[in-house]
């Protein structure tokens, strides 16, 4: 669901649980402040799950670029839920709320986790390099509390630990009218030729 001020008493489980996977798997998970979270949840940009009071998984969205990107973020399930699907609803609702809030926007994501990296596949995202990610410097500056920072100060923020995935609408739309056009094109041919 979309976390509502209600959400606001999860704010530092949920960036202690952040920080608790990050040490965990040994990979950069950056952390935000709690007022950063607390903005996302009172600006109705996050999704959080709950058993009833329980909280159990969070991921927020941050549009970047003059709205063109928009980032979905700071996805985590405690241990106790994971494996249950928990993560791939969570992201799903992110999705669904980024293309609400931001329909043209490309929708990009940094990730270690290949299971995030399967979600992500799913919806539509392709990996690609970061120079096809945004540019905008407040959002790279978010990675500088990550552990491989320096990974990507060496490389000229071109590379990093993290693979970074991208849904872009027009592309999905120029595939569908491709998609549309071939199976148009098959039709025709099976009639034409008896196929």
């Amino acid at each position: 669901m979309v976390a509502t001020e209600e959400h606001l008493s999860y704010v530092t489980q949920i960036n202690d649980e952040i920080d608790a996977a990050a040490k965990q798997r040994g990979t950069g998970i950056a952390r935000r402040t709690d007022e950063y979270i607390a903005d996302k949840i009172k600006s109705g940009k996050a999704i959080i799950a709950v058993n009833r009071n329980e909280f159990v998984g969070f991921c927020y969205i941050e549009s970047w670029g003059h709205d063109e990107f928009v980032a979905n973020s700071g996805l985590i399930v405690r241990p106790q839920y994971r494996g249950m699907g928990v993560a791939k609803r969570i992201k799903q609702a992110a999705f669904d709320l980024s293309r609400k809030r931001f329909p043209n926007a490309k929708l990009f994501g940094l990730t270690t986790g290949e299971a995030v990296m399967r979600i992500n596949t799913e919806l539509g995202y392709e990996p690609v390099t970061f120079a096809k990610l945004t540019d905008d410097e407040r959002f790279w500056a978010g990675c500088q509390s990550c552990v491989n920072y320096d990974v990507l100060q060496r490389t000229n923020m071109t590379k990093c630990l993290c693979t970074g995935m991208i849904y872009d609408p027009a592309k999905v739309a120029a595939r569908k009218e491709a998609a549309k056009a071939a199976a148009k094109k098959e039709g025709w041919f099976s009639r034409l030729f008896g196929k």
